[in-house]
């Protein structure tokens, strides 16, 4: 079947790709794929059985071949904003990017920007809020009425980060790169902040925004919320949600740990996590929504992307200069 006749385009060869394509072939979706690198073309086609379009998305298209209507967008942080823009100029609707859809504000306005003068839909692939220990926790959240304060912390192990061969442009941006993860968890799950204060202090090498974080104060719902980071230190990623009658702990983020008002035990609940054992967590819910087979309520919108980057994680973690 000629590549422009698939009702997907899944642009990227390296291992986030390679979990798409799992999705993608158990839900029977035919799909081209676009890459750069011969050598994780090869990885990608060993492990998937299908064939890679080598040359990048630029010389695809140049090829006056018709991208599909849907595309999935797997490629380095640095490139994502260009490859969807390319994308949409060359009239692709529906486009799912994975996180966090841009390097730093300036670039995922700018993809806002062309999906709204297109009326195109684009939605960042932030797959945690997909998982089956999320989905558990939403429906006791509903049951009890809504989140009354919420916490989380999003550590990063410094000293595994510091020697990656990672480009120092992404690593000055590793909050919002990386670990926008947690922030957006719980900001999903509690709501956004409305008032409140944000405090940064020190500095990493690779990373001037800041080395330890806190920050406190109330989301839309009218939830009290608190955050604290600390790069330099011990730690590790968790968010907690309070309710009236439960506290909701996900450490690992997989998991869901509750407690009982009443109890000071913790007991891991039982969740149906077989798609996230079987494949990516998250990742199977994430697709089935983005292709329309499942509720798209928790997808991420571009345009909503843009107003938490500009209005939330700009006061978490500040820019600053890149280091050289």
């Amino acid at each position: 079947m000629p590549n422009h006749v698939k009702p997907l385009l899944l642009v990227g060869a390296g291992p986030m790709a390679r979990d798409y394509a799992k999705v993608l072939a158990a839900l029977e979706v035919p799909f081209a794929v676009v890459g750069r690198g011969a050598a994780s073309a090869a990885s990608f086609e060993e492990a998937t059985g299908v064939p890679v379009v080598l040359g990048g998305l630029d010389r695809y298209l140049a090829s006056g071949t018709t991208p599909p209507d849907l595309a999935i967008v797997a490629v380095d942080v640095a490139q994502l904003a260009a490859t969807t823009r390319r994308l949409l100029e060359h009239g692709v609707r529906r486009i799912l990017v994975e996180k966090p859809a841009g390097l730093d504000a300036a670039e995922i306005l700018a993809v806002a920007e062309a999906a709204a003068e297109r009326d195109a839909e684009v939605f960042v692939a932030y797959n945690r809020r997909f998982y089956a220990s999320t989905i558990a926790a939403r429906e006791l959240i509903a049951a009890d009425g809504g989140v009354t304060s919420f916490q989380f912390e999003f550590t990063e192990w410094a000293h595994t980060i510091e020697p990656l061969p990672t480009a120092s442009a992404i690593k000055a941006q590793w909050f919002l790169a990386n670990s926008s993860h947690v922030a957006d968890l719980a900001y999903h799950l509690g709501g956004l902040p409305v008032e409140w204060s944000a405090y940064v202090a020190g500095a990493l090498p690779w990373h001037p925004a800041g080395a330890v974080f806190a920050g406190a104060g109330v989301a839309d719902g009218g939830a009290l919320f608190s955050y604290h980071a600390n790069w330099a230190s011990p730690g590790r990623w968790g968010v907690e949600i309070l309710t009236r009658a439960h506290r909701l702990i996900f450490r690992p983020m997989e998991q869901l740990h509750v407690q009982v008002i009443g109890s000071v035990a913790l007991t891991k609940l039982e969740i149906d996590d077989q798609a996230d054992l079987a494949f990516k967590p998250g990742l199977y819910r994430e697709v089935e929504a983005f292709l329309g087979r499942a509720p798209a309520d928790h997808l991420l919108s571009i345009s909503e992307q843009r107003r938490i980057v500009d209005g939330v994680y700009a006061r978490m973690a500040p820019p600053r200069a890149t280091p050289a």
